[in-house]
């Protein structure tokens, strides 16, 4: 590299907030299915403990050495209803335990596949692990749970929709907290790093380093150079810091796998705001223009973000990934909180803006006493925007139980605080109770 782009990243590391958001390994457990659950949980333990044994060392000795930050690390398993089906338990607690204890002897953040993949229907496992998530979650700290009720090849498994409004609803009502490790997903991707959504997909290798790397910050130094320039200008130079960024990502996900004798699987350009300041991607869209995120505006200022991003990605490595673009989780940005606050951004513009995003409505607090079907009705929206557009689309909503519009719940950490939004109180139980599948679009019949 030139000594300038050196200096270039060396910056945007100590004064951007540049960093390695998470360097996530993702392991199969195909070969540790059995049909006695207590020998497949054995043989789960021992395969985590032994393929991850070094993760953290790794890591560890990555940002010594280059001084790159690297925030979290983590793993990710195989979906657990695949898994576990084979054993006939009748409770799958025990097996996000087992998760739970390997990701505490191996010191890793989070770990992510207490999973199902519903999108079409039920297989023997999905309906016991999915009817284990409240219990799974509010047992653990460690452990992830995701599950995808939609795609674009199959369309939208309403019976699975409205149980996981039930299921938020049951995790909100012993800890409210414990509904950030949840998500609920149409279109979920393979190859996903980041959390609560990381699963490792059923046509990965059986071992793989997967690297998600975040940056803000640096976007928006860049484009403080080139106020009042034209919106092509704008578009061009997000790309170009994307592709510098990204870079980044693909060293040290190429040294990590290296180290730790796995294959380099993917970088996952996102853009994944925290609470601190200067790390926002709200702040980004008011940088090209808006007065306030959540102005006339703010959708497609979000499309020119989203799409700059993946193609400066694109262009910096071949093996980009996972959701790569831009994250709007509300608790995790501090402009964005400041616009729920003052009342510029409401449930409805953040629907809008999940159309043209990476993923969709992100750790919002919602009243206490919003009601399993209103949740279900937000799933469905959302999947419906994902399966029309063929794109991932998420939701990870926490009723704040107790509480109501204007007070705001503390998640702590990079997950920061949640002003509690307010929501249609228009009921939709009728359309959710109705069940079935809502069909396939038309355009999804590509052969």
């Amino acid at each position: 590299m030139e000594t300038k782009q050196i200096l270039e990243t060396i910056q945007m590391i100590s004064e951007e907030r540049l960093d390695i958001r998470t360097i996530t390994m993702g392991i199969s457990l195909f070969d540790c299915i059995d049909s006695d659950g207590q020998k497949a949980r054995a043989k789960i333990y021992d395969k985590l403990t032994t393929s991850a044994k070094d993760l953290v060392k790794v890591a560890d000795q990555i940002q010594a050495e280059y001084g790159i930050p690297i925030v979290n690390k983590r793993i990710a398993v195989t979906p657990i209803a695949l898994i576990a089906a084979a054993s006939h338990d009748d409770n799958y607690v025990a097996y996000a335990q087992t998760m739970e204890r390997a990701a505490e002897a191996l010191g890793v953040d989070l770990i992510g596949g207490f999973s199902a993949l519903v999108q079409k229907g039920y297989q023997n496992g999905d309906r016991t692990l999915i009817d284990s998530i409240p219990e799974a979650l509010n047992a653990t700290s460690r452990v992830c749970s995701s599950v995808n009720v939609g795609s674009t090849r199959s369309g939208i498994n309403m019976d699975a929709v409205a149980q996981m409004g039930r299921v938020v609803k049951d995790i909100a009502a012993v800890d409210p907290v414990n509904c950030m490790s949840l998500v609920v997903f149409a279109n979920a991707v393979e190859d996903n790093p980041f959390m609560a959504g990381a699963f490792h997909g059923v046509g990965e290798a059986d071992r793989v380093i997967n690297v998600g790397i975040s940056g803000p910050g640096v976007v928006k130094r860049a484009l403080e150079q080139v106020k009042g320039e034209p919106i092509d200008v704008v578009s061009e130079t997000i790309k170009k810091t994307a592709f510098k960024v990204t870079r980044m990502g693909q060293l040290v996900g190429n040294v990590a796998a290296e180290r730790l004798g796995v294959p380099f699987g993917i970088v996952d350009l996102s853009l994944a705001p925290t609470p601190n300041e200067g790390d926002s991607v709200a702040e980004i869209l008011e940088e090209i223009g808006l007065e306030s995120v959540g102005a006339p505006g703010t959708t497609a200022a979000l499309a020119l973000l989203n799409d700059a991003v993946k193609k400066g990605g694109v262009m910096a490595c071949e093996h980009v990934g996972g959701l790569s673009g831009a994250f709007i989780p509300v608790s995790e940005d501090a402009e964005m909180i400041r616009a729920v606050s003052k009342g510029n951004l409401n449930i409805e513009k953040l629907e809008a803006m999940t159309a043209v995003c990476s993923v969709g409505l992100d750790m919002i607090a919602v009243p206490g006493d919003t009601t399993a079907e209103t949740i279900s009705g937000m799933i469905a929206d959302e999947a419906a925007i994902g399966v029309i557009n063929n794109k991932t689309t998420a939701v990870r909503v926490i009723p704040a139980t107790g509480k109501g519009v204007g007070e705001q719940i503390d998640f702590g950490g990079l997950f920061g605080t949640a002003p509690i939004m307010p929501v249609n109180t228009n009921s939709p139980k009728q359309f959710v109770e109705r069940g079935g599948r809502i069909p396939a679009p038309i355009h999804s019949f590509k052969n």
